[in-house]
Order: structure tokens, then sequence, then C-alpha cells
């Protein structure tokens, strides 16, 4: 059977195909409708829910009022009226009329009527699925980090766009049928619908169609886990506690003499309604163990509480006093951006336990900001209560936060999905990483951080591995920058390695480690400035006049929580101190909105002569020099001979017709 048969003429108004055709066609063709509603349902419910609800979307497909078919007897489905079907032979105007109500059933479950509460789940979600499975997880075989990458994308547009995506890269229907059949499926905009998922894709069609085949979104080849089994059995006794009491009380009421009708609410119900209610202990979230690898979305909310006090009542009720109105005594430190305020809801726990000779409570607020409270068990120490932001967190960047932290060592808790750490010394990139140790809550042995004085004799990192049920073979880096978060560190490669251009990757293989050797240091420039993530990209290599030798231009951009960057141009020589040559704040260049960049230095050779260097990215093709000393070259770098005090300005010209520019001890740019 081809994978994407020719699609077929239209079938006409009012077309009807008999039900048993429609059925040769949902079986033949099974994966594929199956595969196309799992794309278009939300990830929000969860991967167990989604694949559930993509086989219940095709096989109701056939449901519905019964029409008759044409020719003698037989129940019937209505054809699409507009978009043409694919399939071999007879079953093609079939298979169309299955997948128009494929995609209709999928759509429906982000349609709400006006009415509808809303939090609650849409109508189509409370229809029975078929089928109905108890006791067991099920999840799709998870991808690698491009899968993972586009499935969080994925998770930020409409429905709409994921249905138009499905059929114009699954389906390979052009643009005109796939406005055609999202119309006749009830979308407002097709047109645009259409346009959002070509700017998902990009220019890349055949990357995205390899992904969208793969087995991160085949709802039909799944792996399985049990559920929450303590979970399960809690529910299973507090069901029969609840019987008990339902039964005393029906027998207190029966016995009663005719008490009021209009008794209030019990104290604890008062007391959640009120705003005090977020410094409710038991009104904080709980987040079930296992629901980190059912979820897309992969962050600090799918955390589960863990540590051995987790349920101490007082405890947790000193923290969250201290964090809704901190004493005099309380030491508040706070990440650049994030806000000093209480809890406008019950937080989430995340952990509470002791560690250190301190208790320690971590606390996440359901969005943007992660809470550290620690008290001293003994003595005289200080309490302190740290903030810091972690809006839009993912994969790397929620996974570990810092629960304990001495002048020359940090402990952490690890996310449930990491699956292996190890600690390395980013300046010996040929030192194998060494085992770390973690206890059974997820909190980590004492790991070595980079030094606070001037010295930077090491520089050490964790290097953690997800696990397989969210992404395969995805090891990753991260640093201590002072923060309760630590930093992603990726690594772009130079131009002409063979990689896609301007594609950070992670930083753990022999050339991201080689890389990062020569500029770890510059990092010391952004501790205590709410850094999320840095990438460090080789835009430009430069033969070294008078020599054999060739140097490296780098940019390394840091991304902090709160949006803007930071960039650090630097001119790494093949053996001299690397030079900041730029230092730039709140700018969008060397990021996916600034791809452009030109940088000059001065620089002398081993003969003692002094020239001015300069080089651009890969997009640049020429180069001129202004100021005290002039000079062009018709390619990405130059170097021309000049006075060691010379001032110089750069311009460059991209290939598409654009300009950058760069200048040296005040000169305006051109």
């Amino acid at each position: 059977m081809p994978l994407h048969p020719s699609p077929l003429r239209t079938p006409g108004p009012g077309t009807h195909l008999g039900v048993k055709e429609a059925e040769a066609a949902l079986v033949q063709h099974y994966p594929r409708l199956v595969r196309l509603a799992y794309l278009t349902l939300p990830p929000s419910l969860g991967r167990h829910r989604r694949v559930l609800a993509a086989h219940a979307a095709v096989q109701r497909s056939l449901n519905g009022r019964a029409r008759p078919a044409p020719g003698p007897g037989g129940d019937g489905v209505p054809a699409p009226r507009s978009a043409a079907g694919t399939g071999d032979g007879p079953d093609t105007s079939a298979y169309a009329a299955v997948r128009l109500r494929v995609v209709r059933s999928a759509l429906a479950y982000e349609r709400r009527p006006r009415w509808w509460p809303g939090r609650a789940p849409a109508p189509a979600e409370l229809r029975l699925s078929v089928p109905v499975v108890r006791g067991l997880r099920l999840f799709p075989r998870a991808g690698g980090m491009d899968e993972y990458t586009l499935d969080r994308t994925l998770a930020d547009v409409p429905a709409t766009v994921r249905a138009a995506l499905g059929l114009r890269l699954l389906e390979s229907l052009p643009g005109d049928m796939t406005r055609a059949l999202l119309a006749e499926a009830g979308v407002a905009d097709p047109a645009g619908a259409v346009r959002a998922a070509a700017q998902v894709v990009g220019g890349d069609h055949e990357r995205v169609r390899r992904i969208l085949r793969s087995g991160e979104f085949d709802p039909c080849t799944v792996q399985t886990r049990p559920g929450d089994l303590l979970r399960r059995r809690h529910r299973r006794r507090a069901g029969a506690a609840s019987l008990i009491l339902l039964a005393v009380a029906g027998i207190a009421a029966l016995s009663s003499d005719g008490g009021s009708d209009t008794a209030g609410p019990p104290a604890t119900a008062l007391r959640a309604s009120l705003p005090g209610g977020a410094l409710d202990p038991a009104a904080l979230g709980r987040t079930p163990p296992g629901q980190w690898a059912d979820t897309s979305r992969v962050d600090f909310s799918a955390w589960p509480p863990r540590g051995g006090r987790t349920d101490d009542r007082e405890l947790l009720e000193r923290a969250l006093g201290n964090w809704a109105g901190p004493p005099a005594d309380v030491a508040v430190t706070a990440a650049p951006g994030t806000a000093v305020v209480a809890p406008a809801q019950p937080p989430q726990l995340l952990f509470a336990g002791d560690l250190d000779g301190e208790a320690v409570v971590l606390f996440h607020d359901g969005g943007v900001r992660v809470v550290r409270y620690a008290e001293p068990l003994s003595g005289t120490g200080a309490t302190t209560l740290d903030f810091a932001r972690v809006d839009n967190a993912d994969v790397t960047t929620a996974a570990a936060l810092a629960v304990g932290r001495t002048g020359s060592s940090a402990r952490y808790l690890l996310a449930p999905w990491v699956a292996e750490s190890a600690t390395r010394d980013l300046l010996a990139p040929d030192t194998p990483a060494r085992q770390l140790d973690v206890d059974r809550d997820g909190v980590t042995a004492a790991v070595p951080r980079p030094a606070e004085g001037g010295g930077c004799g090491s520089w050490p990192v964790m290097q953690l591995r997800s696990s397989e049920e969210i992404v395969e073979k995805h090891a990753f880096l991260v640093t201590d920058l002072g923060d309760l978060t630590p930093v992603h560190l990726t690594h772009t490669p130079e131009p002409g390695s063979g990689a896609p251009a301007r594609q950070p990757r992670e930083a753990t293989g022999t050339d991201g480690l080689v890389a990062w050797a020569r500029t770890a240091c510059s990092l010391r420039e952004l501790r205590h400035t709410g850094v999320r993530a840095v990438n460090h990209w080789q835009f430009a290599r430069q033969p070294l006049p008078g020599s054999r030798s060739t140097a490296d231009w780098v940019c390394t951009r840091a991304d902090t929580w709160r949006g803007p960057g930071r960039v650090l141009v630097q001119f790494v020589p093949p053996s001299a101190p690397v030079e900041v040559v730029s230092d730039l704040r709140n700018t969008a260049s060397c990021s996916r909105f600034g791809r452009h960049v030109v940088a000059g230095t001065r620089w002398r050779s081993p003969a003692g002569a002094w020239y001015v260097l300069a080089a651009g990215s890969r997009a640049v093709h020429r180069i001129e020099l202004a100021g005290s000393v002039r000079g062009v070259s018709d390619s990405p770098t130059l170097a021309v001979r000049a006075p060691r005090d010379a001032v110089f300005r750069v311009s460059a010209e991209l290939r598409d017709g654009g300009a950058v520019s760069w200048s040296a001890d005040g000169l305006p740019p051109p």
C-alpha cells in the first residue's frame, strides 16, 4: 500500500458512502488516521489520555446518524463536500469522509461553548472513550531532542494549526485541499491555520515530515507502565472511609431532632476560601510521582514533593508565613527581575527535609517563581529566603534546583526525569565525567562550585541525562552561576563543520567541550544575573597573518529568565588569553532574532607586527574598515597592517543585501 496515494476526484455535494466502505477505509488506514488525530489533539491532555483520545476519535468516526448509501440498501456515512480523499481504488471517497470526521472530532477537544466553565473539560472530553484502559499508562516511544522540541512547539499553537500541519505533511494534501477540509471541519480561518503551519515548518519540510512520522508521534506503537499504585491504594482506602463517614452522617441526620438547615461550612473550607488560604499547608499542590512521564509540560510543575518532612505542618506553616511576610532577621535574596511578594494561590511543594544542618523547603508558585526557605536546625544560624524566576522552563532548565549551598560546593535536587548524573571540569575536556551520587529523594552529593575569586583553575559542571521515557539519548550540561537554578550550556558549531546554521547543540560532544574549554572562564561575568542558558557560538575562524595558526571568533550569548540577553563577543587566539571585544546588554544579537554579527580587534603577530583583524558570521560576504586604518575584503574575514593604537570601525555587507557594523574606541558606526 503506498504511504501517500494520489488524491482522486472530490465526492460531489450530497454524496453518501456506505458504512461498510467507510469501515474498510478506516481499518486499512487506521495507523494514519490515529497519528493525524494524535497530532491534532491538545498535548495538555498528557500522553496517556492523548493516545486513548486519538484512538477514540478514529473509532467514533463511524458513529452518527445513518443515511442511505448510494445503491441498494445499507447505512451510509456522509462524504465531505469539498476536500479530496486519499486512498487506494474505490475506498478513496470513504477515506476522505472518515478523515474529515476524525479531524472534526479531534478539533472539538479545544472548542468550548461560551456557557462552558473555563477550566472544565470540553464536551468532547466528556464522551466515553473507546478503548478504556485501567491500571496501565500508555505513551508513544520517546524520540530525540528534535522530536521533543517540535512537540513543545506544537503545544503552543492552536489545534487548527496542528491539524493543518498534519494534513499538509502527513497526508500530503495541497494547500487548497487542506483549507477546504478545515473549512468543512468547522475551522473559522482555515487559510490562517495553513499559513501558521507553514511558519512552524519554516523551509525544512522534509525534516519536520520525518519527525512527525517518528515513534514520538505514533500512538499505535506504545509503551506501557503501571499507574500510580500507591495513589490508587490510597483512593480505595479514602473511598471506603468516605462510605463509612456518609453512613455515620446519615445515621446522625436521621437521629437528630431538626438542627438548623443553614449551618456554615467547615472551618477548613472557610480558611481555604480566604486570601490566607494560599498559606495553608493543607492546600499545597502536590504532583503525583509519575506525572512527569505523562505530560507535555515538562517543567517544575511536573515535580512531585520529596524529602522527609513533606508532612511536617509546622515547618510548612513557618516557610509559608516567612514567604508572605519575612521578619527583619530573615535574609532575603532574589534573582534580578523576580518579585518578592506573597503567593497569590497555594503554591506547589517540591521538597521539605533536613539537609546539612538546615530544614529546607522548596516551593513552585505555579508559573513564574521558585522559592527556597531554610532555617537552622540548631545554633544561631540565619533563616534565609531565596527567590528565582523560572517561567517557561523546560526539560533542561528545570532539571535541577540548588537545595543547599556553601562557599565551595552546592547540593541539588534533581528533576524526576534525570536518569544519570555526573560531574566534569569544563576546562579539562579530555577528562572523563565522574559519576555523581544521588540519594533516594533526588538530592545530589556535594558538587564543587566555580571559584568566586579571581582565579579560574577549573570550571565544574554537571552532566545530566534525561530519562528515555521523555527523550532518548539526551545528555546536557548545567553549571552554577549563583542562582537557585543552574544554567544550561549549549554550543553552536563553527561554519563549515557540516552542522545546520545557527542551531545550538548540547555541549556534551567533543567539539562542544573543546570549544567551551577556552571560554568557560568568561562565565564569571554572568554570576548572579538571573541567567537561564548560555550558548557558545563559533561564528568565524580566521587565518592569522604571518602565521600558520588560526583564531576563533566566538559569540557567548546569555539569555536571562526575565527576557533580555547579554552578549560577549570574544577573540580566541591559539595560545594567548581570550579577549572580550564587545560586551552588549539588552540585545538580540547572536540569537535567532539577531543572526548576523561582525567584530574587530587589534592583534600582534609572533614577529611583532600589529594588525587590525575583523570577522563576520556566515552570511557576511564583504567587510570594510574605516577610521585611522582602512581596508576591504570580499570574504567574511579581514586582516590589515595597522598602528598599535589604531582607531577603526567595521562594517559588513550580507549576501541578502543587509548590513551590520561594529565600532571601537568610541567611533560612531557608519
